[in-house]
């Protein structure tokens, strides 16, 4: 029988303790916010505690907080958010935990856990440049071994930095300064003021 969230509230705060920096229920979903400090030994408490049972970690993603709220939010600008299935009590959980330095993005890696996290880490390493520690082989999936950069950081321009393309006189593949023209991608009706008028 699936668990009430309000239940589950209340078995994350009695297990997890001082490690739990609060939780949230919106929308039918429970989020639960732990500290970076203590997030090997909260992680291992969800997955193998009887209470909890977290056996399946269905998905790992970066955030990049810059911005949001319209620029009010004056938190840690990274965060990592794991999404949890207990099949044994029927139901999931969202966990975010902040990332303490900006700079250099940092948390403990929970591959050892969750042996799918594995694939997941390097994702958002790749992409937003969050530092997994403990990971047995972080380095970039997605993005070529020389991109310069993390391509889902907010502030990484559309077009990035350079491109790369065959160069068929050198034989091989060369990276060289972005190409593009940037073209307006905002319609005329909304950034002319009296667009159409007079016609």
């Amino acid at each position: 029988m699936a668990r009430s969230l309000d239940t589950l509230s209340t078995c994350l705060q009695n297990t997890l303790g001082d490690a739990l920096a609060k939780t949230d229920i919106r929308l039918g979903e429970l989020t639960a916010e732990i500290k970076a400090s203590a997030l090997p030994a909260a992680m291992q408490a969800l997955h193998g505690h009887p209470d909890l049972r977290f056996t399946q970690l269905s998905d790992l993603c970066g955030v990049d907080y810059s911005g949001y709220k319209e620029g009010a939010w004056e938190g840690p600008r990274f965060a990592v958010v794991y999404h949890l299935i207990s099949m044994m009590h029927n139901v999931r959980l969202r966990v975010r935990v902040f990332c303490a330095d900006d700079d250099l993005p940092m948390v403990a890696s929970v591959a050892d856990i969750w042996p799918s996290a594995n694939w997941f880490e390097r994702e958002a390493f790749d992409l937003f440049g969050i530092v997994f520690e403990g990971h047995p082989d972080l380095r970039r999936i997605l993005t070529d071994y020389g991109f310069v950069g993390h391509p889902f950081r907010k502030d990484f321009p559309l077009s990035g930095h350079v491109e790369m393309r065959y160069d068929p006189v050198q034989q091989r593949v060369i990276y060289q300064p972005v190409s593009i023209e940037p073209r307006e991608i905002t319609p005329r009706i909304v950034r002319e003021e009296h667009y159409g008028e007079g016609r």
